[in-house]
């Protein structure tokens, strides 16, 4: 399957998000890293809707596939003023997917 590289590339945004949440936390500047989960885009478009469908069932505790403007909402809200003491958090939105393995 070759994940390496995509796992690899995903603990360094974490990781470089965590840094620049130190480093930067004193001028004002907040870093947060949000992390997607199965979520319906054109990447998984060509994933038949059974096989999604199942994949949900077993795997996310909601039970289906993330909406993208689900993904952007949580965006949205971490660029809001009431947001600025969040700083340094990897917050995932993967409909409880890392709950469960935790």
């Amino acid at each position: 399957r070759h994940t390496g590289p995509y796992t690899v590339s995903k603990h360094g945004v974490v990781g470089l998000t965590r840094s620049l949440a130190v480093e930067l936390g004193r001028r004002g500047v907040t870093a947060n890293c949000v992390c997607p989960g199965a979520t319906l885009t054109g990447m998984t478009a060509g994933i038949p809707a059974e096989a999604r469908d199942r994949f949900a069932r077993r795997n996310i505790p909601v039970g289906r596939y993330g909406r993208p403007e689900e993904i952007a909402h949580m965006i949205v809200a971490l660029t809001a003023v009431e947001a600025t003491f969040v700083n340094g958090a990897i917050i995932p939105v993967d409909g409880g997917m890392t709950a469960q393995s935790q």
